[in-house]
């Protein structure tokens, strides 16, 4: 049975030397949360967690351009445009203006002029009479800067052939014809002398068709391998492999007039036992020309 003693009977009991037990009262207990629970499972052991790294900005440095690349961004930007409609209606001076004017491939970006061609004189925008046209590849370095065909050392040389066959670039058509006119399929240089591309010549070859129609010739001569090629292309089989020696000694065509094909001058400057084979071939435009050919 408990006693119930305040602090005084204590006292009193204690100088009268009486022990008085009194049964010790368990602490309330903590009040029980609900995570209590998990006192008795163990402390999850978590590895350290590294901060994270700086970011560090590491500069790129461009890679050093390739020559193809260098040449791209030094070259100058090229306005190409098409060759204008209706140039098969175009007059002589219409088409000689087309000419000075054109930008329809890239070879506009490097010419100091156009070579539109030369031959028997006529008046100002006039088609020039002529009986004979010859056509070239392309204008070389003199060309290009006197705007004229044929002016250099393989000039000189036609203009020794020419003569030797009664003929002149500058002489009027007489009462029996013999005027003659010069041209190229290309009307403007290649850098460097280099040979025409295929989409020059495609971008070309119609002023030259335009040039024939209008100049009428009796005659065409075809000198050297690109001038063939471009003249014949629709008219003979494979002949862009078909060797120039193959092709001539015989007539061909052109938009119904005759073609005589023969070495450039400036190749027999190069092999001067050809210049007998290109006078034979003269004298075969010469013999067609005359009708016994």
């Amino acid at each position: 049975m408990a006693l119930n003693l305040d602090t005084r009977q204590r006292a009193m009991l204690a100088e009268m030397h009486v022990r008085v037990w009194s049964p010790v009262m368990a602490p309330e207990p903590a009040p029980v949360l609900e995570t209590a629970a998990l006192a008795h499972e163990p402390t999850p052991v978590h590895a350290p967690v590294a901060s994270p790294a700086p970011h560090v900005l590491v500069p790129v440095v461009p890679a050093a351009p390739t020559a193809h690349a260098a040449a791209l961004a030094a070259a100058p930007v090229r306005h190409e445009t098409q060759r204008p409609e209706g140039l098969d209606q175009m007059d002589w001076a219409g088409l000689q203006a087309t000419v000075a004017s054109c930008q329809a491939c890239t070879l506009c970006s490097t010419r100091h002029h156009t070579v539109f061609g030369v031959g028997a004189p006529a008046p100002q925008g006039q088609v020039p009479q002529v009986d004979w046209l010859l056509v070239g590849e392309a204008p070389g370095e003199n060309e290009d800067l006197q705007g004229q065909p044929f002016v250099g050392q393989a000039g000189q040389l036609l203009d020794n052939m020419l003569r030797a066959c009664g003929l002149s670039r500058a002489a009027e058509a007489g009462p029996e014809g013999g005027g003659i006119y010069i041209t190229n399929v290309l009307k403007c240089r290649p850098p460097g002398n280099r040979n025409p591309k295929p989409e020059e010549l495609a971008q070309c070859e119609p002023y030259l068709q335009r040039q024939v129609a209008l100049l009428k010739p009796k005659i065409i001569v075809a000198m050297g391998r690109f001038a063939v090629q471009s003249l014949l292309q629709h008219s003979v089989p494979g002949v862009d492999n078909t060797p120039l020696g193959k092709l001539r000694g015989q007539v061909h065509s052109y938009q119904g007039v005759p073609v005589v094909v023969t070495y450039h001058p400036a190749y027999v400057l190069r092999n001067l036992p050809e210049k007998a084979k290109v006078w034979a071939d003269l004298c075969l435009a010469m013999a067609q020309l005359q009708g016994r050919g």
